[in-house]
């Protein structure tokens, strides 16, 4: 079998394609709503990821954001749905504005080491507040990271993280 029709190669060509459909959709939004911008691609944890930037008034970025990303949550719906109108395949991509989301997970993390050192601590189970499922994934991920348990617990909008002790399985 040749490189070229490997699962793997087939799979970055789709996530490539997706990134490409996602990059058009935004392009066309950032002229009618007349912001400046540019766009990324990427290719992350087996996800396209499309970012737009603005070296030159990344606050101007921040209605895409809205307040605690709703906007972006939004806007990251829209955009599969036009990935998903051209393809007819699901996209699971990931996209940020002005590094939201990047600045979002770091913060994340930290939030999910303190739970954990707090449940390693204390042994007992820790509720941390609602999240959107975007950061209830970077606390899971942190949490297994220390050999946790966790699992998301509520309904949406109060969706959160419960983190047990080692022992609580």
């Amino acid at each position: 079998m040749s490189a070229d029709t490997t699962p793997e190669k087939s799979t970055v060509a789709r996530l490539e394609e997706e990134g490409e459909i996602a990059a058009d959709y935004l392009e066309e939004l950032l002229d009618i709503a007349d912001l400046d911008g540019d766009i990324d691609l990427d290719i992350k944890h087996d996800r396209a990821a499309v970012e737009i930037v603005s070296e030159d008034a990344p606050e101007l970025l921040s209605p895409l954001v809205g307040r605690d990303g709703e906007v972006l949550e939004a806007l990251q719906d829209l955009t599969r749905l036009a990935v998903l109108a051209r393809t007819g395949e699901r996209s699971r991509l990931m996209l940020d504005v002005g590094g939201y989301r990047a600045g979002r997970r770091s913060e994340l993390e930290s939030v999910a080491q303190d739970a954990v050192a707090r449940v390693q601590e204390s042994g007992t189970t820790v509720s941390l507040e609602p999240m959107n499922a975007f950061e209830r994934k970077v606390v899971h991920d942190v949490v297994a990271a220390a050999g946790l348990v966790s699992d998301s617990a509520g309904t949406e909008p109060n969706r959160h993280v419960v983190i047990h002790p080692a022992t609580a399985h």
